[in-house]
């Protein structure tokens, strides 16, 4: 019941947030002068015409609380808007772009929590071992390697010379599922390394430390001195206790990851939501940069709604807090 309760409270809250996002962005994009706003919607290199019409259709005209209406209206029937560069609906662009980063946030993230929580955990149990000791090293090389680096490394020293001698598994670019899933792996093993890489390091230094500090417990001790295996009393009770704080830095992570995705996209040409929401900046297209803020919205909203769920089956007293 307590469960079902927090559930609530939390989807609740994150109602309240994409109200919040949704609202902000109407005040900073047409809270303007009428005619200011047409033009950026419309286009730089839009004629008077073009301004004028586009002033129409979306009803600049009208009185602000209006549309204001007209624009929670449409977000509550899931109506992003239409580009007015290709005349192509927001949505529907969403649609197309959304599968190659999705691929690379599903991969990257998975990569990332087994390897940095792996070697957090190993590292933890295994302390001032040579293992931890070359962990520790390879940490502080993963943090401090930036992106896009890493990237073009992977391309050079990975990509360039495997396909130079016929092995052509891995490629850049990207391919659905539809293609089959040893191409689709393929072609994102390479952006998944590179995202995970930075992260898992992160994931690492924070499991490690997190769980020497819970083996250090009282409880810890006590689960001991009854007899217990140490596999049991480590993994049982120690690793579940410790994954707190690794949960909560996965959701503040989950919303700076689409500033990373749009580095991997553009390392490895990969044309997702990142790409088009460069573009989309570049040229101002304000229809699909609204659309886009509002779709990042909903989506750091959800991922967050998951990660607290998990935090609380981990830790009962959020539930009760």
């Amino acid at each position: 019941m307590n469960l079902i309760r927090f559930l609530i409270r939390r989807i609740l809250t994150g109602i309240v947030v994409l109200w919040a996002v949704s609202t902000a962005t109407f005040i900073l994009f047409f809270a303007r002068p009428v005619g200011i706003v047409g033009r950026e919607l419309a286009g730089r290199a839009a004629s008077p015409a073009v301004i004028n019409e586009t002033i129409r259709q979306l009803g600049l005209n009208q009185p602000l609380v209006t549309q204001y209406w007209h624009f929670i209206d449409n977000l509550l029937h899931g109506k992003l808007g239409y580009s007015f560069y290709s005349g192509e609906s927001v949505n529907a662009i969403i649609k197309q772009d959304l599968p190659p980063t999705a691929s690379i946030v599903f991969g990257g993230v998975i990569l990332w929590l087994v390897i940095g929580l792996g070697v957090g955990i190993l590292s933890a149990t295994r302390a001032r071992s040579l293992f931890d000791r070359v962990s520790t090293v390879g940490v502080l090389v993963g943090i401090s390697m930036p992106v896009f680096v890493l990237g073009e490394l992977l391309l050079l020293l990975v990509f360039l010379p495997l396909n130079q001698h016929g092995i052509t598994f891995i490629q850049d670019g990207y391919v659905g599922l539809s293609a089959g899933i040893g191409p689709w792996i393929g072609h994102m093993l390479l952006p998944w390394i590179t995202l995970a890489v930075v992260q898992a390091a992160v994931y690492t230094r924070l499991s490690r430390g997190s769980l020497l500090d819970t083996l250090g417990e009282d409880y810890i001790r006590t689960a001991r001195a009854k007899g217990l295996s140490e596999r049991r009393v480590i993994y049982r009770h120690g690793v579940r206790a410790a994954m707190t704080p690794v949960v909560s830095q996965l959701g503040i992570d989950i919303g700076s990851l689409l500033g990373g995705v749009i580095v991997v996209e553009q390392v490895f040409g990969i044309s997702g939501l990142g790409a088009v929401s460069v573009q989309a900046i570049n040229t101002s297209n304000l229809p699909v940069i609204i659309g886009f803020v509002i779709f990042a919205a909903a989506f750091v909203v959800i991922a967050n709604i998951i990660v607290d769920l998990a935090y609380s089956l981990l830790d009962p007293r959020v539930r009760i807090s």
